[in-house]
């Protein structure tokens, strides 16, 4: 009976060191738990929506916490008209549109998501792009950035969204404004938006593309 129990106690012990090997070497996770979003809209006109919490957290330098009491949004570059507007005079002077678009990332997952935002054409119109203008380039709070080309705003209506799934964009997921490039890959729907830089310059390349990411990101 004592070597029984002797032989069990050994088993467990080296259970136990495996299972300590497996987590140091990352070769074994514990799920963790889901947030959930009280409120968000799960079907837009007949269409299933996917849940805010689909969409994993991936960014450079970690969550970024914006205030909408002192947040401002610069457009800056290749314009007639630098402009410089707050949270509020986003959404208080320009046309708010919603749709759902489908966000796809290059790591294999995917989320459709009821966006609303302002048009981004809408923005840059404001600030009168001028003829020697070619590509946009958007800042965010970590210091990641991204471009399109100019014509990419005006051949599609490109959101920059505040609310996803009828709720306010949530700081983790990229309060208060992220980009909904539709057609694009993931890399390319920047979030924490703080500036927009309208450039000449048509092979600028952002965070990830600088890195080996293509260009274009274009959807097949």
């Amino acid at each position: 009976m004592a070597r029984t129990r002797n032989q069990k106690h050994l088993l467990i012990g080296v259970g136990a060191i495996f299972l300590v090997l497996l987590i140091s070497f990352g070769i074994y996770t514990q799920s963790q738990p889901r947030r959930l979003y009280p409120g968000e809209v799960r079907e837009y006109k007949g269409e299933k929506l996917s849940s805010i919490s689909d969409i994993d957290e991936n960014a450079i330098r970690g969550n970024q916490i914006l205030s909408e009491s002192n947040y401002n949004l610069t457009i800056t570059g290749e314009v007639n008209k630098k402009q410089l507007f707050t949270y509020n005079e986003i959404l208080g002077k320009f046309q708010l549109y919603e749709k759902a678009v489908t966000l796809s990332c290059v790591e294999g997952w995917s989320a459709t998501i009821l966006w609303e935002g302002v048009l981004v054409r809408d923005l840059l119109d404001a600030a009168e792009t001028n003829q020697t203008a070619r590509t946009v380039i958007f800042h965010a709070a970590d210091g990641y950035t991204t471009s399109m080309p100019l014509e990419y705003f005006y051949d599609k209506d490109i959101l920059m969204a505040h609310k996803m799934n009828g709720l306010v964009i949530p700081p983790e997921k990229g309060f208060p404004f992220q980009l909904v490039a539709e057609d694009k890959y993931g890399y390319k729907w920047i979030k924490w938006i703080t500036k927009i830089e309208v450039s000449n310059n048509e092979n600028y390349k952002g965070y990830w593309e600088s890195r080996g990411y293509p260009n274009d990101a274009d959807i097949p």
